[in-house]
């Protein structure tokens, strides 16, 4: 019992912290940019489309931040919370350092570490899960959407570094 109260609450806090900030992305709830202005800083990361980009982000914060508060089709909503921490690491906290203070690495591996930890021990006896009778089919849905997380992860990426060629590199420039 202990364990799954513990679980409970790891997958209530951060749930609804990492859908709180979705909603912020998604829909300027909680003095948050919207998609508009979340949209243009993934145009100045350089990701491209950027709209697409920032509506990914959004939605993998939002919806699994959701999916893990609820523990419901448990692993997707950690795993869009993996897909959503990795990036952050990446774009939005890269240069600053680990800690919070100076906008670092701190919150984001923290919720890293706690998606991992949800996606590989399941969301306990005290979710939607076991109440709906819901078991997605395991090791393939963890596996296989961490897979799909690493992919996403690297087209955002190699989309990104496309952009950022300069010409000259690109064949483009004086010779």
């Amino acid at each position: 019992m202990g364990s799954d109260v513990g679980l409970l609450i790891l997958r209530v806090v951060v749930g609804l912290y990492v859908a709180g900030h979705g909603a912020q992305k998604l829909f300027g709830w909680f003095e948050g940019p919207g998609l508009e202005k979340f949209t243009g800083f993934m145009g100045m990361a350089g990701l491209r489309p950027a709209r697409f980009w920032g509506f990914m982000a959004g939605i993998a914060e939002f919806g699994g931040g959701l999916l893990t508060a609820l523990g419901l089709l448990s692993p997707l909503g950690p795993l869009g919370v993996i897909a959503a921490m990795i990036m952050a690491n990446i774009i939005g906290h890269r240069g600053k350092g680990l800690w919070n203070a100076k906008g670092g690495r701190e919150l984001p591996i923290t919720n890293l570490a706690a998606a991992l930890a949800l996606a590989f021990t399941g969301p306990g006896a005290y979710a939607l899960d076991p109440v709906l009778g819901i078991a997605l089919p395991e090791p393939i849905t963890l596996w296989g959407g961490l897979a799909l997380v690493i992919l996403g992860v690297v087209a955002a990426l190699l989309g990104q570094a496309r952009q950022q060629v300069p010409a000259e590199q690109a064949g483009h420039g004086r010779a």
